[in-house]
């Protein structure tokens, strides 16, 4: 069995090959740390590839794809992600369309051209990382909270379409609340619930994705939480967000950011 996992070198994503290494799975590994992606092919062992590859960038997506052809992927994890804080007039245009390309872009190409494939077998599993935020709009973290509901709107619709083919092809969506990750130091975040590790999302996940279920949401509260947008008005859930999001400060005052 093979897996081709995006953002690989840090957080879920790390913690993905780890599990599925010690299944003994072989693993396509891509992100843009070439040095990291090297230490993980060495301390792995096992079959293991990288390719280093910038996500924002279209061409290195089509590459990521290319590289693959051919080698039997059975799964695909789309857990390449990340986050920015802020008044949405405010935060930085480029950077946010480089997230829109990561979270939304690439996850859409590498999505529709690995399905092609294994509809075609028949076989193979689609794991892609969405959020809890994908449930609700999100002010401060707006593009964010957006690009993650395309992400779960898109993975509900692929899961109907198999279903109705009566397709072998599995796909599951991972929602998971807050998740100890650098992810937060990048988007710029802290939480008032409890994080969970990257190690029991992963693992919580791939659990799903082997059974067969679309959900994977990961502990009690954020379930409860994600059901806040079927009994609340959208109006007054985004007033909420927006006090949840503008109490996530650092000490030294700065904005800080979710998975």
């Amino acid at each position: 069995m093979k897996a081709l996992i995006t953002g690989a070198t840090s957080g879920i994503g790390q913690s993905f090959a780890a599990n599925l290494s010690k299944k003994g799975w072989a693993l396509i590994l891509t992100g843009r740390n070439e040095e990291k992606l090297k230490e993980m092919q060495k301390s792995l062992g096992g079959s293991v590839e990288v390719i280093t590859a910038d996500l924002a960038k279209r061409e290195d997506v089509f590459r990521v794809y290319e590289f693959c052809r051919g080698k039997n992927v059975d799964m695909l994890i789309n857990n390449a992600g990340y986050g920015l804080f802020g008044k949405f007039d405010e935060t930085d245009l480029e950077d946010e369309v480089n997230m829109i390309n990561v979270n939304i872009t690439a996850l859409h190409i590498l999505t529709k051209l690995f399905l092609r494939d294994f509809k075609k077998n028949d076989h193979g599993t689609i794991l892609n990382v969405a959020s809890a935020a994908g449930f609700m709009s999100g002010p401060l973290m707006a593009a964010y909270y957006g690009s993650k509901n395309y992400v779960l709107k898109l993975s509900l619709a692929v899961y109907e379409e198999l279903r109705r083919d009566r397709s072998n092809v599995r796909i599951t969506v991972l929602c998971p609340g807050p998740v100890d990750t650098n992810f937060n130091n990048r988007a710029g975040v802290s939480f008032s619930v409890k994080p969970i590790t990257a190690d029991y999302a992963a693992e919580y996940a791939l659990s799903k994705a082997f059974n067969g279920k679309f959900f994977a949401i990961p502990g009690l509260v954020v379930k409860l939480g994600t059901l806040a947008p079927r009994v609340l008005p959208q109006k007054i859930l985004a007033a909420i967000v927006y006090n949840i999001q503008k109490a996530k400060k650092t000490s030294d005052g700065k904005e800080k950011a979710l998975k």
